[in-house]
């Protein structure tokens, strides 16, 4: 006869894990929270630089335009930070109180969210450097340019795997 612990394993049919629903989300926690430590790295880094820039003095010889875009890089930046930390601050509230599905849950909506607000700070960032190096030609280059290779590896590459691999699951 199978013991109570036994029947509370699930079968996990995505990966072929045989875990409780328990360790199943702490799992998937550790994974959120090694995902949000590499997002939050690379943001820290990228704000830091936008920051540094105020104080530059070729800062003065910006133009309007300019200025206005590296203001919304700057929101943008602290904005990619509340979201991708909104996951630990929800952990805190809830912590001990058996919710850690639920806390994974709004961790990946969190991480998805995060992923978008970053990628459209790192191709601002960029296009703004360009402007200010170039032009705004340039700069209209560069982000038509980075938004087709980041399509691609964000969104177009991880549709192709896992439409295969569904495949491969289904055969």
């Amino acid at each position: 006869m199978p013991s109570p612990r036994d029947v509370d394993r699930l079968d996990d049919i995505d990966d072929g894990r045989h875990e409780t629903a328990d360790e199943r989300a702490d799992r998937n926690w550790l994974e959120v929270l090694q995902e949000l430590r590499v997002m939050q790295t690379g943001t820290q880094i990228l704000t830091g630089f936008l920051l540094a820039l105020a104080f530059q003095p070729a800062f003065a010889d910006l133009t309007d335009g300019q200025r206005t875009l590296y203001l919304c890089l700057i929101v943008l930046s602290a904005l990619s930070s509340i979201v991708a930390l909104s996951p630990v601050s929800l952990h805190r509230v809830l912590f001990r109180r058996r919710a850690k599905a639920r806390v994974v849950s709004f961790g990946h909506v969190a991480l998805i969210m995060s992923l978008v607000t970053i990628a459209v700070l790192l191709i601002g960032v960029v296009a703004f450097v360009f402007d200010v190096v170039l032009d705004g030609a340039a700069s209209w280059a560069v982000v038509a340019a980075l938004s087709v290779v980041l399509i691609v590896l964000w969104v177009v590459a991880p549709i192709v795997i896992r439409i295969r691999h569904s495949e491969e699951e289904d055969s």
